[in-house]
């Protein structure tokens, strides 16, 4: 994508009414949309266009909407928006495990839609996506022109100090032998990358920059969204569930223990922060 042209989103949904409605949605928010009826054309259409947002129904003619967001984590790091009329706890959690950053349930408002992708577009986009991918359209960054350094630079972040739970560094944040590199938004645990969702991704970044500071569900929600306490877009308690949902999804592929915590743990009741330090290893 070159300069000027508009943003691309990609509409997997089988009925043409709703595929309408998010069409002039998209195109109200100055997208070009490319849309699918079936789950293959939606991936073939996700690998054709790359777009910067995807949204997708799960029940799908060809593959349901869960096995697609799996197979598109494969090959993009596109935002997803989950759309459903399955509202039962079980769904929610089952869409942002395999893959999804939203989950909206139907009927829904177009003007919480319209939020919901505008939050998307504040929100900080790589340079990179999985090894052997195609490149993912994605809002201009001030540092997509810049060369992505090799996981041998990246290695060379400081060491935290004794008592500092991080370390900022040229937009690199260190804990423990965790690091993340804020522009081409790699991820390494004992120098090995780690594949990380866009939510799952900031949602580390966050707790990394507050450091022993907790961050609760609400600020987390709201810092996914770039929205103030007053905002339109509420924190819901489903907003909160699947802030709970990210974190587990992000700590399996950390490999951190919710009961042993080497890198993230639980602050009953009020949210997460970074573990001290001073926690054995």
């Amino acid at each position: 994508m070159t300069a000027g042209e508009p943003l691309v989103a990609v509409i997997i949904e089988d009925d043409p009414g709703v595929r309408s409605l998010l069409d002039e949605v998209f195109l109200a928010a100055g997208f070009r949309t490319v849309q699918a009826g079936s789950g293959p054309e939606g991936l073939a259409a996700v690998a054709a266009h790359h777009p910067i947002i995807t949204t997708l129904d799960i029940n799908l003619p060809g593959i349901d909407g869960f096995e697609v967001a799996r197979r598109i984590r494969q090959v993009s790091d596109t935002f997803i928006i989950m759309l459903s009329a399955l509202a039962d706890e079980s769904d929610v959690v089952l869409g942002l495990t395999s893959g999804a950053d939203e989950y909206l349930v139907k009927p829904f408002r177009p003007r919480e839609l319209r939020a919901r992708i505008e939050a998307l577009l504040r929100r900080n986009r790589s340079s990179g996506v999985p090894t052997g991918t195609p490149e993912v359209a994605r809002a201009p960054s001030p540092q997509a022109a810049a060369p992505a350094p090799s996981v041998a630079s990246i290695s060379a972040l400081p060491t935290p100090a004794a008592g500092d739970a991080t370390v900022a560094t040229w937009r690199g944040l260190v804990h423990r032998d965790l690091s993340l590199d804020l522009d081409t938004r790699l991820v390494l645990v004992a120098q090995r990358p780690v594949e990380l969702t866009p939510t799952e991704f900031d949602l580390l970044a966050a707790l990394l920059e507050a450091g022993r500071r907790v961050c609760s569900k609400v600020e987390l929600a709201r810092g996914l969204r770039g929205i103030s306490g007053d905002a339109f877009d509420r924190v819901s308690e489903p907003d909160k569930r699947a802030i709970e949902t990210h974190m587990a999804n992000l700590r399996r592929k950390l490999g951190d223990s919710p009961t042993a915590p080497r890198y993230i743990e639980t602050v009953r009741g009020v949210g997460y922060r970074l573990t001290s330090d001073d926690r054995p290893a």
